[in-house]
């Protein structure tokens, strides 16, 4: 059976999957069909149910779960670091309330976790939506004030001059008794009956897997889609975003899951409370 499998150009992902890429792993059968795409390109593809797997933001995944259900394996928690607010010069948070500020697409995390921390649902923020990887341009060229950055950025964004406002993943943890800060995971569409995903599931996590304990090999294959990174950066990056919680979400991760998208709906920024669906 041929499955499509939706995920980020980005290192991280590239290391998750690179045992499945390379066939280091058994398939049992399976082909997959690697389809390379930015977050918010495959969150709205998963609205449309069109991937058989995907990457999908957190936030996303309210809107999805009719469709698909989330894979224990593939998570991208903020463990005490996540998406950050930068700008030209330090602002507090009731001025940047007030500015307009770049986000990378309006069903990723970071655009959620960024209402909670104002207190401000979307419609009273002045925001553009930009490629994740223009962030830092557009600040530069003062087509906005602020940019919410996700990904590497988060370890570059002193070489473009920006100072960081917010750490959005520290202040999650700090309301939140030091839970991580939920940022995306896998999730397979409901068409596949269950024993399918679950045979789907341990292929993706034995992936996971084996890139950990091949982590040099894994780590230079996840190079080619680094950018402005050394390996050592991009190294560092890779550890913030596969580790132990991209293995299994534990109860950690699930109790993070639903405090997110739980405070979410009370604040009336989700238009209901979300039901996880984990494939087991």
């Amino acid at each position: 059976m041929k499955l499509t499998l939706g995920h980020s150009p980005d290192p991280d992902d590239a290391f998750m999957f690179y045992g499945l890429a390379k066939g280091l792993v058994p398939a049992h059968g399976f082909e997959f069909e690697h389809i390379l795409q930015d977050i918010q390109t495959l969150n709205e593809r998963a609205t449309r149910g069109e991937l058989d797997i995907s990457a999908v933001s957190i936030h996303a995944y309210a809107y999805v779960s009719d469709k698909y259900a989330l894979l224990p394996s593939g998570a991208s928690m903020g463990d005490g670091y996540g998406p950050m607010l930068v700008a030209p010069k330090k602002l507090p948070r009731a001025e940047i309330a007030r500015k307009r500020i770049a986000v990378p697409g309006t069903m990723t995390s970071a655009f959620l976790a960024l209402q909670l921390w104002l207190g401000l649902p979307a419609s009273q923020l002045n925001y553009i939506v930009v490629p994740f990887d223009t962030i830092f341009q557009t600040v530069r060229a003062g087509r906005a004030d602020v940019g919410l950055i996700i990904h590497e950025g988060q370890l570059t964004y002193r070489d473009q001059g920006l100072e960081l406002c917010e750490d959005l993943g520290i202040w999650w943890g700090s309301q939140n008794e030091g839970l991580p800060l939920p940022l995306g995971g896998n999730v397979i569409h409901k068409r596949h009956d269950p024993r399918t995903r679950k045979i789907v599931s341990d292929i993706l996590t034995a992936s996971i897997r084996f890139s950990l304990d091949h982590r040099p090999e894994a780590v230079q294959h996840a190079l080619q889609y680094a950018r402005d990174m050394g390996r050592d950066l991009a190294d560092k990056f890779v550890g913030m975003y596969v580790n132990h919680w991209t293995l299994d979400y534990g109860e950690k991760g699930r109790e993070s899951i639903r405090r997110f998208l739980g405070q979410a709906f009370e604040r009336q920024l989700l238009p209901h409370r979300q039901e996880l669906d984990f494939v087991v």
